[in-house]
């Protein structure tokens, strides 16, 4: 026994006493573990919550039908699905410089998050006592602001869930808010479109729904505040200049090629987001954009999400994200390509039950994978790089998608979404790598 203990002595000596450094990361760890139901409950009461709320508001539905209607253009949709974008090219890497040298990101969180959803009420304000040129461009100023805080505030709520939820459990956990806020969505853009919006409700249909948006997405923002216990990461980048960050970006992707060959997938699947606001004017070939009728598409399009969230969130889990990637682009160009031939109401449904899949998929796995490159201090700027990416590709998509409509029709418009698509997909084929598998640094 005391040669036992002598020899376990000697072996504490030889490998010595845990560094600071050590002891900290293991008390994080620590810290992620004791709090993860918790955290888990936070993040998944604003996932539910918001999303039902977004998707109420920033659907391929109920939003461009408005835009249409207070403009009568298609060039106009176009146009203020673009300046919802452009406000979240800069903001992102701005939102990124902010919070990457500080402990605690939940305030800063908090703070962007409100004033995204403070533009949702202004939209529905507007369109209660707006009129004219006045509301559209009231609700176009809009659409901008609430893009700039939307690419800041992305950025900051993914590096909390990249800090408090391990890598195992972020497929179900996204999953689970995706499958019953989005069961909740498709039922309350139903209700909206039937009710809401086709019986005028409050005199404004649609600000009518757009304020019950605000009211979700603000519950859910309260839930995460309410909730959440965020640690305090051991290391974290120490502050700098916007400039000289922006400055070190082509040294990130210099370090990880699989990264960067990542990034320019997930810009090209961006691009194949062009025709989105499209999908249901060009569904009135078959079908009349009613009340009644654009509830039932919100209803299929919406409610593809939860029943097929859980799929894509347990086979990321196993398998990694890279898979759930591939299986979202190859249903995302079914699905487009069934919308172009589709005869009939039950086509046209059918079509956007896939569409709606598919863009699950691709959200669950474009938002997740990217947290699982490099190192964790490189978090923020890899999530302002490629929402940066994706707010340039998306502001220029739906404007250009909007020319397109104009002067050459919708089917080539699809024609050219799928494209981006196909492009998206041989790069995830061919050159990028799943990350899970990889050697990768804390």
């Amino acid at each position: 026994m005391d040669q036992a203990g002598e020899t376990f002595e000697e072996l504490e000596a030889e490998m010595g006493a845990p560094s600071d450094l050590e002891r900290a990361e293991a008390e994080y760890e620590a810290f992620v573990t004791k709090n993860l139901p918790r955290n888990f409950a936070g993040h998944f009461v604003h996932g539910m919550l918001g999303m039902t709320g977004f998707r109420l508001f920033n659907g391929p539905t109920f939003l461009p039908a408005y835009i249409h209607l207070i403009t009568g253009s298609d060039l106009m949709v176009g146009l203020a699905q673009s300046l919802q974008q452009v406000g979240g090219i800069v903001s992102p890497v701005v939102g990124g410089a902010v919070v990457e040298h500080r402990r605690r990101v939940l305030p800063v969180s908090v703070l962007m998050g409100s004033a995204m959803r403070l533009q949702i009420l202004a939209i529905a304000t507007a369109g209660f006592f707006l009129t004219g040129p006045a509301l559209i461009v009231a609700t176009l100023g809009c659409l901008f602001m609430m893009g700039f805080f939307q690419g800041a505030q992305g950025v900051a709520f993914q590096l909390l869930l990249a800090k408090v939820i391990p890598t195992r459990l972020r497929g179900r956990l996204q999953a689970l808010r995706n499958m019953f806020g989005g069961a909740v969505a498709a039922g309350l853009a139903y209700l909206a479109g039937r009710y809401l919006i086709q019986r005028n409700v409050l005199g404004n249909g649609f600000a009518s729904t757009f304020l019950v948006a605000f009211v979700l997405t603000s519950l859910g923002l309260a839930g995460l505040a309410l909730l959440m216990r965020e640690p305090q990461p051991p290391t974290v980048r120490e502050k700098r200049r916007l400039r000289e960050r922006v400055r070190e970006f082509p040294a990130l992707f210099a370090a990880d090629r699989g990264y960067m060959y990542f990034m320019i997938a997930q810009t090209l699947a961006t691009g194949g987001r062009i025709a989105i606001p499209f999908y249901i004017l060009y569904a009135r070939h078959v079908m009349p954009l009613s009340g009644a009728n654009l509830g039932m598409v919100s209803l299929v399009f919406q409610g593809a999400d939860p029943l097929t969230s859980m799929v894509w969130g347990v086979m990321g889990d196993r398998l990694g994200f890279r898979a759930t990637f591939i299986g979202a682009m190859v249903l995302w160009i079914a699905a487009t390509i069934a919308l172009i031939l589709s005869p009939s109401v039950t086509m046209v449904l059918v079509s956007f039950l896939g569409l709606g899949a598919a863009q699950s998929g691709f959200m669950m796995s474009s938002q997740t994978m990217v947290l699982e490159f490099g190192l964790r201090d490189d978090v923020p700027m890899r999530l302002a790089l490629s929402q940066t990416a994706q707010g340039a590709m998306n502001a220029v998509g739906p404007l250009a998608g909007g020319l397109i409509a104009l002067l050459a029709g919708y089917v080539p418009l699809l024609i050219v979404s799928i494209g981006f698509e196909a492009a998206a997909l041989m790069l995830l084929v061919f050159l990028v790598e799943e990350p899970r598998y990889r050697k990768r640094d804390a």
